[in-house]
This record gives structure tokens, C-alpha cells and sequence, in this order.
């Protein structure tokens, strides 16, 4: 009986180049699990990243306060990948022997492997440069503080780190993928966020009496609840437009209403073009909710970053370098995420897709990022710098 199956075994072209430098990078990335920096103090890392690329004969260019950008290769620039490098300020729970040793930070994002998948990058492609020129350039983005609002890409794109880049790649980790795989999807990946933080102020006083009150208490119940509900009859269903609070205080004493009041959460939107109707009725919804208390209201509302929007080819080129470094089945469709990611302002004037690393281990406990016990497969390390790197090389042929 004939074969008709369309599986071949993968080609992998980077992997023979990274097997021996595999458990130094191990050691790097625990390196920086141990040692892990806010956003916009990224010293230490960029000192190590800078000190590992200098070694090997590459020229990295520092940015301002924190990250850096490195180019392997000689000629025209094919692709830009970027990693960002901050970490979260969360106490780490994980137990491991490399666990943080600053208390209250943490990797609890995976920043470390992608910042070591990067530096791994540079190390292969600069190697396999030296034995036989490229023929194209690589710019390799070494990202701070993704954590805050609206994020250190702004910061990067201002100091001309896109010149002359025609598209750009990159990744984050995703604890519900099994590790040796990848997830894709062309289109939006993540959505928007931006950040809310409203204060209340009034009269305080005695509970028995709240008449003689702005009774801040109870209207900052009324917005947690009834600013969420508006929204969503104002702005089309089908855009997801979620509040979500995360922060409410006010009040010292089961008896007396307070004088002063705070609460703060996220909006997020699936749709690029809802994102910007609903944050212009934000102001007025919660202004309107709160009228009727007498309440003065005090609205913050950073704008945070549009969704992610993966382009058709840029997404097609890793899926293909997935297919040929770890096998047919390596690619699986990922759906869109609630969470944001400043890489969407790099995709503002470039075409690009950042894909999503498998750090599951199969049958292993399920950890989700963000939080302190979060681990990830170290195995995922490899497969990140296989896959980006052959995409890279890839682009480079398509000059």
C-alpha cells in the first residue's frame, strides 16, 4: 500500500550550530532569573548582554539608561527580532535553586528567555557569519521595560532602532503551549490596554446619616459596576471591550464614610479602531455615573498599547522555520489574547508577527505568567533561537 503522507522529517539548519553553546546559555538565562530588573533598570542585564556580544566580536550599541541593539552580519538589513528584558515586581514563589535574589522581582513573564533566546541568536547567525558571510544584516533589539505603560518600544523606535528595518520578529513565552511547539495566528494576537486610576473625593461622615454625606463608598460601587455595563453598550460587542478592576480603597472604619477614595484597573479591546472609540467614552461614562453622588471625580486614563496585529507573510515565514527546524506538527493556532504588548508600536510602520514559545512541560504541572510560582520547560530556549533564527536567515535569502 502507498504512502500518501505529506510529513518529512525537519531540516534543521541552526541546530547543528547550537548545541554547543546550548548549556552556556542555560547558565546565562539562569543567570538572570536570579538577578531580575524593573523596567528602566535594566543595568545589570544590559552589562551582561553587552559584556557576551563584545566577547564574541560583535559592536552593540547601548540605549539610553537601559537596552541595548546589536547587528550580526554585513549588508543590507533583512529583519529586526526583538526581546525585551524587564522583569515584574512580584515575589517569587517557584522554590528553584537560580530563584530571585532581589525580593519582590521576579521573571514571572518569561523576559529571560526571551532575552537569552536573543542573545543566542546573535552568538549562532555571528558564528555562522564568520565562516561564510550572511549576506544581509540582522538587528537584533534588546527591549526595556515592556511591563510599564505604554511601553519602552516608544523609546527604542525614538532613538532610530527601526532605520533602515523592513520587518520585524518576535516572541513571548505561553505556559499553555507545550514546549517544542509554537503558537501563530495572522491578524491581531493580543489587544489593547490602557491603565485606569480614578480618585474620589467628598464629604465624609457618620453611615447612620448618609444624606448629609457625598456618600464616595457607594459611588465608587457604582462605577466598578455600571462603567463596565455602559461600555458595553456603547461600543460593538464583537470588539471586546473588558474593565476589569483590580484596586478599590477607601475607608478606615466600618461606620464612617470617607472623605477620599481610589480605584484602578485595565481596559482592554480586541479591535484597533474600538480601542480608540471606547477610551473617548471612558472620561464621560464615568463622569456620568458618578454625578449623582456629588462626588468629585479625578480620572487617569494612560493610554497603553494597541493590539498586536501579525502580518500575513511575516507569520507564513515562522511558521515555515518552525516546520524545518522542529518538525511538521511544531505550529498550532493560538487565540487572541486579552493581554497587551508594546511590540505593537514597532508593527505601527512595519510589517511583523511575534509567535508564541511552548514552555509546557506535556503532563506537568499548568503555571500561567504573572504569577510568583511561574516556571517554564528550559528545553523552549533551544527551539526559541531555532526557530527566529532560521526565520532570520530566511528574510536574508529573500533579499
Amino acid at each position: 500500500m502507498r504512502n500518501f503522507t505529506t510529513e518529512t522529517e525537519p531540516t534543521p539548519v541552526v541546530k547543528p550550530w547550537l548545541d554547543d553553546l546550548l548549556p552556556e546559555l542555560l547558565e546565562f538565562r539562569r543567570d538572570l532569573h536570579a538577578h531580575p530588573e524593573l523596567s528602566f533598570k535594566e543595568f545589570r542585564t544590559t552589562d551582561k548582554l553587552v559584556e557576551r556580544l563584545e566577547a564574541a566580536g560583535l559592536e552593540p550599541r547601548r540605549l539610553e539608561g537601559s537596552g541595548l541593539t546589536v547587528d550580526v552580519g554585513e549588508g543590507p538589513i533583512a529583519t529586526a527580532l526583538r526581546g525585551d528584558i524587564d522583569a515584574l515586581p512580584i515575589i517569587e514563589e517557584t522554590g528553584l535553586p537560580f530563584a530571585s535574589k532581589n525580593h519582590g522581582v521576579t521573571h514571572a513573564c518569561g523576559h529571560d528567555v526571551h532575552t537569552t533566546s536573543m542573545l543566542g541568536i546573535a552568538l549562532v547567525l555571528h558564528a555562522m557569519h564568520q565562516e561564510s558571510p550572511l549576506g544581509g544584516t540582522v538587528r537584533i533589539i534588546f527591549q526595556p521595560a515592556e511591563e510599564t505603560m505604554p511601553g519602552g518600544a516608544l523609546s527604542c523606535i525614538e532613538q532610530g532602532v527601526l532605520q533602515g528595518v523592513p520587518r520585524i520578529l518576535a516572541l513571548h513565552c505561553d505556559p499553555r503551549i507545550n514546549v517544542g511547539k509554537i503558537g501563530t495566528r495572522i491578524g491581531a494576537i493580543t489587544s489593547a490596554s490602557d491603565t485606569i486610576k480614578i480618585e474620589l473625593t467628598g464629604r465624609g461622615g457618620h453611615t447612620s446619616r448618609p444624606h448629609l454625606t457625598e456618600d464616595l463608598v457607594f459611588a465608587l460601587a457604582q462605577i466598578a459596576v455600571n462603567v463596565p455595563a455602559v461600555l458595553s453598550r456603547r461600543v460593538d460587542v464583537r470588539s471586546g471591550v473588558s474593565v476589569v478592576w483590580g484596586q478599590i480603597a477607601a475607608g478606615s472604619a466600618p461606620n464612617a464614610i470617607p472623605a477620599n477614595g481610589y480605584m484602578a484597573g485595565t481596559m482592554r479591546c480586541l479591535d484597533r479602531d474600538a480601542w480608540h472609540s471606547a477610551g473617548e467614552l471612558l472620561d464621560d461614562v464615568v463622569q456620568q455615573v458618578a454625578a449623582p453622588y456629588g462626588v468629585d471625580v479625578h480620572l487617569e486614563h494612560t493610554r497603553g498599547v494597541p493590539p498586536v496585529v501579525n502580518s500575513e507573510h511575516e507569520t507564513a515565514l515562522i511558521e515555515a522555520a518552525a516546520r524545518a527546524e522542529l518538525g511538521e506538527h511544531a505550529v498550532v493556532l493560538t487565540p487572541q489574547s486579552m493581554g497587551g504588548e508594546d511590540f505593537a508600536w514597532f508593527l505601527a510602520d512595519l510589517p511583523g508577527a511575534m509567535m508564541r514559545l511552548g514552555t509546557h512541560t506535556p503532563g506537568g504541572e499548568e503555571y500561567d505568567l504573572h504569577r510568583g510560582d511561574f516556571i517554564v520547560d528550559e528545553r523552549a530556549l533551544g527551539f526559541a533561537i531555532q526557530v527566529l533564527a532560521a526565520a532570520a536567515l530566511r528574510t536574508i535569502r529573500d533579499l
